[in-house]
C-alpha cells in the first residue's frame, strides 16, 4: 500500500476498495461510459485506489487540491517515478475529480515533477532487422514483420480486423490509434500471402466458434446496437485472435479476443538475444527503425509523419539523428588526421 508518511493509519488496497467502493464503481462507469479502454480503466482505479490509500480515511467531502499535489510530489520525490507515470496519476485524479466529483479544478501551482529524459529511439541497421527476423518463425515472424514494414505501433498491429487488410489498395487501415485516430500504412507485398494464410485460419475459427453457440467479437463505440449481426461477422474478427475464449471483463460475455501482447513482446526479446545484438530490442524500436530507414531512402519527413500518425513534425525529426545530413552529418576531426 502506499501511505502517507502524515498519515499514521497503515490502509491496505483491499481495505480501500471496501471504504471507496462507491467511488470506484462511480468512477468505472463514467470510463466505460466514455468508451476508454479496458487498460485505461485499470489504470485509472488503480491510481485512484493509491491516492485513496495516499489520503487516509479523509472523506472525499474532503477532499481539496492540494491532496493532489502532495500525492504527484509523494511519487516524484519519495517514490522517483517516471514523468510518464506521475502524468498518468495525474490524468486518472483529474478524471475522477471533474466526472465522479463533478468538481472544477483550480491552478496546481508549481510542484515537483518527475525529470523526463530526453533519450534517442533505438534504431536497428537493417542488416540488423533481417538477423532479427530470420530467428522468428510463424505467427510472431508476421506480427513484427507488419511492425517494421508498416510502421505500426504494438496494439496498433494487435487490434487488426480481418476488414483492416486491403489488398486491392495496398494498404491497411489503422483504426482508433494513438489519439483516437484513424490512418493508413502500407501494405507489404512480401506479407501478402502471409495475411492471406491468416485470414483463411481466422474464418476457420470463428466458422468453429459459431458452431459451438459462440462467435462474437467486441464492437467498438456503440457498433454493436447499430449494426446487431456485426459482432458475429468475418469482417470485424480480429486478424490475430487469441487461441481460446476468454470472458469480457465488462460484458462478461464470453468471446474470442485478440491475443495478448505479451507473446509478441517475449518473441522479439528472445530473437534479439539469438541474433546477437547489443541493443535495447523491443516490438516499438521495429516502429523507430522504419521511420528511420524511409528517411534514409529518400522519403519527405512529412509523409512519414503521416505514416507514423504523429499530430507535430517535431515529433518526427527525432529520427532525423541517425541520418548522415543536416547540420549533425559532419566529418569527425580525427578522420581527417
Amino acid at each position: 500500500a502506499v501511505t502517507n508518511p502524515k498519515n499514521q493509519s497503515q490502509l491496505t488496497i483491499p481495505n480501500i476498495r471496501k471504504m471507496f467502493a462507491d467511488e470506484i464503481s462511480r468512477c468505472r462507469k463514467e470510463i466505460r461510459r466514455r468508451e476508454y479502454s479496458y487498460a485505461t480503466e485499470k489504470a485509472y482505479v488503480h491510481w485512484l485506489e493509491r491516492f485513496f490509500c495516499f489520503i487516509g480515511e479523509v472523506s472525499t467531502k474532503g477532499l481539496r487540491d492540494n491532496n493532489i499535489v502532495d500525492f504527484l510530489e509523494f511519487l516524484a520525490v519519495r517514490n522517483n517515478v517516471t514523468a510518464s507515470t506521475q502524468n498518468q496519476a495525474l490524468n486518472a485524479l483529474v478524471f475522477f475529480y471533474k466526472h465522479v466529483l463533478k468538481r472544477e479544478m483550480g491552478e496546481f501551482g508549481d510542484f515537483t515533477r518527475a525529470k523526463r529524459p530526453k533519450r534517442l529511439p533505438t534504431v536497428l541497421s537493417k542488416k540488423e532487422v533481417e538477423n532479427l527476423l530470420s530467428e522468428m518463425s510463424g505467427l510472431s515472424l508476421l506480427m513484427a514483420s507488419l511492425l517494421y514494414g508498416t510502421g505500426m505501433r504494438l496494439m496498433d498491429c494487435i487490434r487488426l480486423r480481418v476488414k483492416d487488410i486491403d489488398f486491392d489498395y495496398q494498404q491497411i487501415l489503422v483504426r482508433n490509434g494513438k489519439g483516437k485516430k484513424d490512418r493508413v500504412v502500407p501494405l507489404p507485398a512480401s506479407l501478402q500471402q502471409g495475411l492471406q494464410k491468416q485470414i483463411e485460419h481466422v474464418k476457420s475459427l470463428h466458422k468453429e466458434d459459431l458452431a459451438n453457440g459462440f462467435g462474437e467479437v467486441y464492437l467498438p463505440n456503440a457498433l454493436a446496437k447499430k449494426y446487431p449481426n456485426a459482432k458475429i461477422d468475418l469482417a470485424w474478427q480480429y486478424l490475430f485472435p487469441s487461441i481460446k475464449l476468454s470472458v469480457d471483463p465488462r460484458s462478461k460475455i464470453t468471446r474470442r479476443h485478440h491475443l495478448h501482447e505479451n507473446g509478441l513482446q517475449r518473441a522479439i526479446k528472445s530473437a534479439s538475444y539469438k541474433a546477437n545484438i547489443p541493443k535495447q530490442v523491443n516490438c516499438h524500436c521495429l516502429r523507430h527503425s522504419f521511420a528511420t530507414h524511409l528517411l534514409e531512402s529518400g522519403y519527405d519527413i512529412r509523409t512519414v509523419q503521416e505514416l507514423l500518425g504523429h499530430s507535430d513534425v517535431s515529433t518526427t525529426m527525432i529520427y532525423t539523428h541517425v541520418l548522415n545530413r543536416g547540420g549533425k552529418g559532419v566529418v569527425s576531426p580525427v578522420d581527417l588526421l
